[in-house]
């Protein structure tokens, strides 16, 4: 149904005056009612190649050659009008963040009614009674409500599924889904690719799945490309290349993702492979790199004979919410609820869980950002709760967070040098800005970034880059405990794993104590001393990750381990807990 021939796509740089070609000569085809993963890091070439399919692309700066057949149609021949009527009639995409993708001034069944009113030239009443069928069609939950419900008002996972109901009314026979679970709860990304798979068989249409996860290509893919620096540099049926993968570049990309089933003390990264000539063998890497049984043991011996740097004893925080406009009388959402546990110096405490389960409202919480209702939190012998914002003041030198999104927790309009000095000026360490320049200097290069970059702006990173710039930051007054919340979720793989190995790396080095917070239970498990499950504002359990992991107790716990992406698909796996049993 699509074929894409020797398609090459440039973009003209105003600033240089000069074109940057970001995908070359790259051919592929999709057959009806199979689907087609494209997996890469940022800046691949998978998103450009998926709108030049649509063709998205601004023509004023962009340069396409090549070949697009759809259905007999040459896309890059099309007049404009014909091209309208493709567009949403026969083919469709769902966009990587849905509420940029959503108009946060309309409710999210006017925005699907209008699409449905404008190609199916239909009333409202009919449009409305489509939105809602559609609304049902891919599970979300009481679909009135949904319908006159905003953007903000709903939950990630929701606001994706509004996308697909988007893209699916106009009964699409190509879905292009670009990065659609990026970022979503674990649990809410193996529902989205059980309904479109689901989807697709029942509406037998070609789906093309656009990821940087090779574990999450694999649970949905029939074939596969991998793009590297926009060239195809694999290609074949998704079991081929996760069994017996050729290019150093997809080999990277399946090792980086933490594998639950291992026990590594630094998680391999892409550069290993591509930057190797000799064929590396990600068997030795693994074995070379674990821990051995005799080492967890000899670690945890030391961390706990300590004493505890934090204690929280029976903390609550508690949101109150009126039942009327004027009504006293409240209801209370328990976002954390009689929650105890200790995290003891030099330890990784991870902290895990689906979105709304309190993970952060504790992390917020522990930082006397939000008031608990009830309990105590005692750090390095103070008890916080009774502490005034003055003496916070002192104590938040100690305590530092570093927040989920780099991008809105950095001012757009001072450079990523002052960013990270700011907290320097206003705690008056050092005695002049060029002492704590020299200071934020030395800070770039433990995390691995350039002098020069002092003097960049936010914009100018990538995501990964400021990702670092956030973990300067909250390195600069040489705190003591540091709350790390979803700090590598929204992150490309490999990024992810240099950014974890980063975090470890730093802990070596500055004696540094982490409460990590992710709704990934791999990635959890990877970086923590023991764990912590949180939902519904309470522990569910806590112990040893591989304890946890092996032999949870709880349901939830259960659920979440069934839901990490691609296990299957890893190119060397220690036995898993069913086979050891066996054996």
């Amino acid at each position: 149904m699509l074929k894409v021939k020797e398609l090459a796509i440039k973009f003209y740089n105003q600033e240089n005056k000069s074109w940057f070609e970001a995908v070359r000569n790259i051919s592929f085809d999709l057959q009806k009612g199979k689907v087609l993963g494209i997996v890469g890091e940022s800046g691949s070439g998978k998103s450009v190649t998926s709108f030049a399919i649509m063709r998205l692309h601004d023509p004023k700066n962009t340069a396409i050659s090549g070949q697009i057949i759809f259905q007999e149609n040459s896309i890059l021949e099309l007049a404009e009008k014909d091209l309208s009527m493709l567009r949403g009639n026969k083919m469709a995409m769902i966009f990587q963040e849905p509420m940029t993708s959503l108009n946060p001034v309309f409710t999210c069944g006017y925005q699907v009614q209008e699409a449905i009113m404008l190609h199916q030239k239909v009333d409202k009443k009919t449009a409305k009674a489509h939105t809602l069928a559609l609304f049902e069609e891919v599970q979300l939950p009481r679909p009135e409500h949904i319908f006159s419900s905003y953007p903000h008002q709903i939950s990630g996972g929701q606001k994706q599924r509004v996308m697909i109901a988007m893209a699916l009314s106009c009964n699409p026979e190509l879905l292009i889904a670009d990065e659609p679970t990026t970022a979503l709860d674990v649990t809410v990304q193996k529902n989205i690719l059980a309904l479109l798979l689901r989807l697709k068989k029942e509406r037998n249409m070609g789906l093309i799945f656009i990821s940087h996860d090779l574990g999450v290509i694999s649970e949905i893919a029939d074939d596969l490309l991998v793009m590297y620096k926009g060239e195809i540099v694999e290609q074949g049926t998704a079991k081929e290349l996760f069994e017996n993968p050729q290019h150093p570049y997809t080999k990277g990309l399946l090792a980086c993702r933490p594998n639950p089933e291992l026990n590594l003390k630094r998680l391999p990264i892409i550069a290993d492979f591509l930057n190797n000539n000799e064929a590396v063998s990600l068997k030795k890497i693994v074995l070379a790199n674990s821990y051995s049984s005799k080492e967890i043991e000899n670690n945890r011996s030391k961390l706990y004979e300590q004493d505890p740097l934090l204690i929280v004893e029976n903390l609550c925080t508690w949101y109150p919410v009126k039942k009327g406009f004027f009504s006293k009388t409240k209801n209370f959402i328990k976002a954390v609820d009689d929650v105890s546990f200790k995290v003891f110096p030099g330890e990784t405490l991870g902290l895990v869980g689906e979105s709304g389960c309190g993970k952060t409202t504790l992390g917020r919480t522990l930082l006397r950002l939000i008031a608990p209702n009830a309990g105590t939190i005692m750090f390095d012998g103070k008890n916080l709760t009774e502490l005034n914002s003055t003496q916070l003041r002192k104590i938040r030198r100690d305590i530092q967070i570093i927040f989920q999104d780099p991008y809105s927790s950095l001012n757009p309009k001072i450079t990523v040098g002052n960013a990270i000095m700011e907290p320097l000026q206003v705690h008056q360490v050092f005695n002049n800005d060029q002492e704590r320049k020299t200071h934020v200097l030395e800070l770039l290069a433990k995390v691995n970034l350039k002098p020069e970059h002092f003097d960049r702006f936010p914009h100018e990173f990538s995501g990964g880059q400021r990702q670092r710039v956030v973990i300067a930051r909250a390195l600069a007054l040489k705190p003591k405990f540091i709350i790390c919340d979803e700090s590598v979720s929204a992150l490309d793989v490999s990024v992810q794993a240099q950014v974890l190995n980063l975090l470890k790396d730093l802990q070596a080095e500055f004696g540094l104590t982490y409460i990590f917070i992710s709704h990934d239970l791999a990635v959890v498990k990877h970086i923590s001393d023991r764990m912590i499950v949180m939902n519904n504002g309470k522990i569910e359990e806590q112990g040893f990750p591989e304890v946890i992991y092996n032999h949870p107790k709880a349901d939830y716990t259960k659920k979440l381990i069934a839901a990490i992406p691609g296990n299957s698909c890893l190119l060397y796996t220690s036995p898993s807990p069913r086979d050891r049993q066996k054996s």
